[in-house]
């Protein structure tokens, strides 16, 4: 990369930087930082002169109209290389790691989401202000042939390898009738058309924006499905909602909003933009042979299948094709696979509860050294569920400290089960009887895993043969 030392040394005056490669994702474009004192720069080469040129362009008119992205402070005569600010390593796709991981989103990282969703409208309404979409790279709308492309590309580099049987005329029919849909309403809006977590990076706790040299003059929904439903983001139904929200609330600065309408128009581009991922994935994962994209797949089909559950009327045959494809047994291992806890009170006397699931039982939590209600006779006829046995227990404090102690621990198996994609973990806390601390505990812990993680989580009180269970949220 001697051109980029040379641009470097030229537009700074300092020479012999350290050259620091940096990983890259999807594009062929090679980006690495180079560092002399204090000062660093982010060196790309790209190469496509054309695709250069669109990005430097748009991150020009961008920084004009006040958007957040890195300036481009210097560019090759060839247009193949370019320095841009740096803009460090925080990267919101890695700050959210916690929640992608296990689907449950800390205060912090949620902030981050939305912090950086209600910054979408602007870009997409101050980002066309004045923009000359001639400089769009490969095109400069969002129209009938790039949506064809995508479609085709989903069909060509996905579907077909599957080694799936399809009629082509049928499939290109639904195809022809999406593009349809899509296009119904133009809007002068730009469409960054790769608007994800992983293309975010945080500057003193600002969203700044890169990767936009994709983009065009195209509908808003788009960049709100592929930052919503990203495939490996994780978020579920609930957080989404919010987020929307929030992006809802943005975009009412510059139109009205119909709130149903724009989520039925929403959906539709949730799944163009989902097969559009799944055809990026088969051609980058399985014909250029890189992992990351084969790892992604299960997490757009899994997409893919939750939103195929309330169908698609209006494509009949390729809804057909979209779910006989996720059911191949080849895909067997991607279904989602969630955790369900269980929670046991039980009677020592009477034996520590079997595991039904066949994996040889967890943990089990002896509450014998607590205080004993049960050795008074007024509290012979309620369980650790009643008022009176509650407030015995509480009092006395012994049982506090107990699941203080041991609900941490809970916590971190249930992460790592979460992480690891295990289905089944057992608790169990017994007692002399089975009917005062045992009880109080199990049902004390039960609510705390429903509440902190909004897992199924179900509780058995074996020895009041009571059952009670916490739905996923």
């Amino acid at each position: 990369m001697h051109k980029l030392i040379t641009l470097f040394t030229s537009h700074t005056g300092q020479a012999n930087p350290t050259l620091e490669a940096l990983p890259s994702s999807g594009s062929n474009r090679r980006y690495f930082r180079l560092t002399k004192g204090n000062t660093k720069l982010i060196g790309v080469y790209g190469e496509s002169r054309e695709e250069n040129r669109a990005f430097i362009s748009l991150a020009n008119h961008f920084l004009a109209q006040g958007l957040n992205v890195p300036k481009v402070v210097a560019v090759s005569a060839d247009e193949l290389f370019y320095l841009q600010e740096d803009l460090g390593d925080r990267v919101l796709f890695d700050l959210i790691k916690g929640g992608r991981t296990t689907g449950v989103f800390s205060h912090e990282e949620k902030e981050l989401l939305h912090k950086t969703i209600s910054l979408l409208a602007d870009f997409q309404y101050l980002g066309a202000r004045g923009l000359d979409f001639s400089i769009c790279y490969p095109l400069p709308e969002f129209n009938h042939r790039s949506v064809m492309w995508d479609l085709n590309y989903f069909k060509y580099s996905f579907l077909k390898t599957t080694g799936m049987e399809f009629q082509e005329d049928l499939l290109e029919n639904d195809f022809e009738k999406m593009a349809g849909t899509l296009l119904k309403d133009a809007t002068e809006t730009f469409m960054y058309r790769d608007f994800q977590s992983r293309n975010v990076m945080l500057v003193d706790g600002n969203p700044f924006f890169i990767d936009f040299q994709g983009g065009r003059k195209g509908p808003l929904y788009y960049d709100v499905a592929s930052f919503l439903w990203q495939a490996k983001a994780n978020f579920p139904a609930e957080l989404r909602d919010e987020l929307i929200i929030t992006y809802i609330d943005s975009l009412k600065k510059y139109q009205p909003v119909n709130e149903s309408a724009f989520l039925n128009r929403l959906r539709q581009f949730v799944l163009f933009r989902t097969l559009q991922v799944l055809g990026a994935y088969g051609f980058r994962g399985y014909f250029e042979k890189k992992p990351h994209f084969i790892q992604s797949v299960p997490f757009a089909l899994n997409n893919l299948r939750e939103l195929l559950k309330d169908g698609f009327d209006e494509y009949p045959y390729l809804i057909r094709i979209l779910n006989e494809m996720t059911d191949l047994k080849q895909f067997a291992d991607t279904q989602k696979r969630e955790l369900e806890v269980r929670v046991y009170s039980f009677a020592y006397k009477k034996g520590i509860p079997n595991d039904q699931s066949g994996n040889g039982g967890g943990y089990v939590f002896d509450c014998r050294a607590i205080n004993n209600p049960g050795k008074y006779e007024r509290y012979n006829n309620v369980t650790g569920l009643d008022e009176p046995v509650i407030k015995f227990l509480e009092e006395d404090g012994e049982i506090i400290s107990f699941l203080n102690n041991i609900n941490p621990l809970i916590d971190q198996h249930v992460k790592r089960y979460m992480e690891r994609n295990f289905t089944n973990l057992m608790i169990s806390f017994g007692c002399t009887g089975g009917q005062h601390r045992s009880v109080y505990a199990a049902q004390q812990v039960a609510e705390h895993i429903s509440a902190k993680f909004g897992i199924r989580v179900s509780l058995i009180h074996r020895e009041q043969n009571l059952e009670q269970e916490f739905r996923k949220r």
